[in-house]
């Protein structure tokens, strides 16, 4: 009788702990701003795009993009505490592209 009380006591101990645990991950931080940016980018071809799909999105702070092959945009919403304008930037452009932010 006394060893299922010791089980029992462990068990809730245990749930217990995981509820809170899982708690404290659903907290948002105050500071996770999220920006979005536009870039006109030289890409030519449906392959190029699919380069940029493919890549940019692993990048550290990446929410969101969309590509846009005719008018040659890429838009990219990121977090503002992992990443920045210039850090995407030098991404696309570390896969052969030109890039430039788009102006408004």
């Amino acid at each position: 009788m006394k060893a299922v009380k010791i089980i029992l006591a462990v068990v809730f101990l245990f749930s217990v702990g995981a509820v809170s645990a899982q708690d404290k991950k659903v907290e948002k931080k105050p500071n996770n701003k999220e920006e979005q940016v536009v870039f006109s980018v030289s890409m030519d071809c449906h392959n190029c795009e699919m380069k940029i799909k493919k890549n940019i999105p692993y990048e550290k702070g990446v929410v969101d993009l969309t590509t846009d092959l005719e008018k040659r945009l890429v838009t990219v919403k990121y977090r503002t505490d992992k990443t920045d304008k210039a850090k995407l930037k030098k991404s696309i452009e570390k896969l052969g592209f030109s890039c430039e932010e788009a102006k408004k």
